[in-house]
Formats: C-alpha cells, structure tokens, sequence
C-alpha cells in the first residue's frame, strides 16, 4: 500500500518550511515541498505484515543505505506523527528482515522474484537484488532504529529480528577485520571495473590494521584498497549505538561487550593506519588504506564519506584533523573535485568527469557551521536542478541540463535536510 496522498502532519510542517522560507527563499520552499512530498508518494509501500518497503526510485529495489536516508528527515515529524512512526519502524523491521537473509547484500526485491544481478558470481538468492558487500549498508540500519528511538521513544523495533541482525553484523564486522577468512567473493561479468573486484573477487591484497573490510564503497563502486576509512567511522559510531540499545534497552551483556571491543579496535585502527598526508604535510583522513603503505587522497560524493564525518558523529565539524580533511577535498587535491561555470564541489567514480552530486552539496552545507555557506549551497542546487524542482544524482558543472538520474530520491531528502538544517530544525541524535 503506498501513501495516495500527503499526510496532514507533512502538510503542516511544509507549510511550516514555506514560511520560514518566505519572499526571500521562494525557490527553496517550492524544492522542498516537490521532495519532501516526492519520497511518499513515490517510493514508499507498505505491506500487510507492517513492513516497509522502500524504492531508491528509478531502480525497482530497496537499498539498505539510500532507503534510511529516504525516511530519515521524517523523523523530526514522527514524534507526533505514530503512522509516520509505524511506516518507519516498518522500515526498520524490513530491513532486519533482509539483513537475516544476507548481511553481504546491498540491495533487495519487494518479493522472492529473482530480480536483479542474479547472474553475478557470488552467493545469490531471489530475494537480493545486488550482493555487493559494503560496510555502511548494515551501518545504516542500526543507525534508523536508534534514531527512531531517539526521537520517538518507541522501542517495537528492537525485536528478535533486530537483535538476531546485530549478531550478524557484529560477526560480520568481526570476521571482515580479516579478510582472508571471509567467504565472501563477487565477481561480475562486465568491462567497467568498477563493478567487479580483483583477485577471483576477493578484493586487492591486504594487512590487518584492526579495521574492517568492506567489497564497495557507498557508491556500489568497488574499493581500491579494502579498508575504506569513512565506512569503519560510521561502523564506529553505530558500534556505540549497539553498545547504548544492548545496555538500557535489551540488557545483552554479551553484545555489549562484543561492540564495544569492536569500537575500540576499529578506531584505533583508524587512528594508527587511517591517515595520509596533503600537499602541506598535514595529516589528514585517507579515504581508503590497505595496512601494507598504501593510501588514498580522495573523497567520493556517497556517504558515508569523509566530509560526512561530524554529520555521522564520528567527530565535531572544528576537530584540527577534519578541518584540514575538510579543506583538502574540497580542492583540486582530490580528483573528484570538479569546478565549472554553474558550480564547485566533489563529485565521483560513478558517474562521468565534471559532474558533482547534490548529496555531496549537501553534505558539505551540513557540515559547515558558517550559515552564509549553507545559504550558498542551497541557492546553487535550486539554480541547478535543471528546472525539475527535483535533485537528481550527478550534473554537469558546465551544464546543469545535463544531469544522471531523474527520480533519485536520496538526493532529494538530503537537500530537504539541508533545508531544515538552516533553519536549525534537526533529527535528534
């Protein structure tokens, strides 16, 4: 069942964002109410067992990542809202639900169909649409039922399946801190290499350094040296979270302690083997490592990334090392960095040169204290949505016009985000 029409509560609080955008920022409310209404109509369908399945919008599957970031900015209303609350704990009791099929997958069909890549060489099931391992896809789960407790109280989604996904992950993480005991391998078909990872789909070589694996970066775009450092920060944060549930709503001491072992390994590994340097000399987040010398200066436009850090949690917007991270990638050091006649900002392996993506955008308003910039973010992605009211997944700086991905619904959340983050209207986290 999907929504047929705006709940009034969402109503309201658009009417709430037009106000505060008044005369001034007309062109903000207009966006805000074509995305904010977008995400409901379009992509979310409720089941008859209370579950929530949520299209990523072009592409008729559920990704584990993008559908979290979808329903996240709802939070703020669901407090008040218990049917906007249940369609989000419905999400989450979905999303344990495929966790328990496959914690390796990261993407999954409405129903048992076969859809998908089932002709990848990896452990497929008709259920996963995509089995491409990434840290931040049993990340973001966790991350969903904590906030939604955070901002509602409720407790429903913490049940037997929740529980039985967290002992998948945590084994997971475990196990992905080396990975050459994993039996996890993917291999595609296909001449962009990307999509595919080396060494008979075990990935490039490696040496433990306390964090854990992961196959493919937030972009679905495969990893170039195994430990990708914005992903183990996230992992870090929601290992606390697990701690925090485990204690004073589900007393399991047993996952209490394994999370919090885990937490510590994982950002000590971080802080010993995370880092490389910028052009100056400083030290700064390396975007992926191998433990064996190798590193990456680079950030991607996907989050978790490495600008996404204090929105994550993982530390606060005027920490030295994250503003010299901060600094760098938003240069021409980082060769995802495009500038062009109608914008600047990162943009991303997976999609073509010169294009940056209003996630990325976004990302970078949330994360800057300087208001004046969050304005300029956001009349920038109103000029550039190519006359949609809509974002899309990457532009072209040269050519807004030219853009991949008409209906992205990520995208367009995060700019609503970013939207209630100028007007200082936040998801408690």
């Amino acid at each position: 069942m999907a929504y047929k029409s705006i709940p009034k509560s969402v109503e309201q609080f658009m009417d709430t964002i037009i106000e505060k955008c008044g005369e001034a920022h007309a062109d903000w409310a207009e966006n805000f109410s074509a995305a904010f209404a977008n995400t409901l109509l379009t992509t979310v369908k409720r089941q008859e067992d209370g579950t929530t399945f949520l299209l990523t919008g072009d592409i008729p599957a559920m990704w584990l990542r993008d559908s979290t970031a979808q329903v996240r900015p709802y939070l703020v209303l669901a407090k008040e809202d218990t049917d906007l609350a249940d369609m989000i704990s419905g999400l989450v009791k979905k999303q344990f639900y495929y966790i328990n099929i496959d914690p390796y997958a990261n993407a999954f069909n409405e129903e048992a169909n076969g859809a998908g890549h089932q002709t990848d060489h990896t452990e497929m099931n008709d259920w996963i649409w995509e089995r491409k391992y990434e840290i931040d896809s049993l990340c973001y789960p966790v991350q969903l039922a904590y906030l939604l407790y955070k901002n509602t109280g409720r407790v429903d989604q913490f049940d037997s399946s929740f529980v039985e996904g967290v002992k998948k992950i945590l084994h997971v993480f475990k196990v992905e801190q080396n990975h050459e005991q994993s039996p996890y391998t993917f291999m595609r078909d296909t001449t962009r290499k990307e999509d595919t990872l080396v060494n008979e789909g075990r990935g490039s070589v490696i040496a433990p350094t306390g964090m854990t694996w992961s196959g493919f970066r937030p972009s679905d775009d495969a990893c170039q040296f195994g430990y990708l450092v914005p992903s183990n920060m996230f992992a870090v944060v929601v290992l606390g979270y697990i701690e925090e549930i485990f204690s004073s709503i589900l007393a399991e001491a047993e996952i209490v302690s394994a999370a919090n072992h885990l937490k510590q390994e994982i950002k000590q590994g971080i802080d010993t083997h995370g880092l490389t340097k910028n052009s100056r000399g400083e030290a700064i987040y390396a975007y992926e490592v191998d433990g064996l010398g190798n590193a990456s200066l680079m950030d991607d436009s996907n989050v978790p990334n490495l600008i996404a850090a204090p929105y994550l949690g993982y530390c606060l917007p005027t920490e030295e090392r994250y503003l010299h991270t901060r600094e760098t990638l938003l240069s021409k050091e980082n060769p995802y960095y495009y500038e062009g006649q109608y914008a600047k900002g990162i943009g991303s392996s997976h999609t073509p040169e010169n294009y940056v993506w209003p996630i990325a955008l976004a990302m970078e308003g949330m994360t800057t204290e300087d208001k004046r910039e969050k304005e300029r973010i956001l009349d920038l992605l109103v000029a550039t949505d190519a006359g949609t009211h809509l974002m899309h997944e990457g532009f072209d700086v040269n050519n807004p016009e030219s853009y991949t991905r008409e209906w992205f619904s990520w995208a367009n959340m995060m700019f609503c985000e970013l939207v209630m983050d100028y007007f200082d209207i936040r998801v408690e986290k």
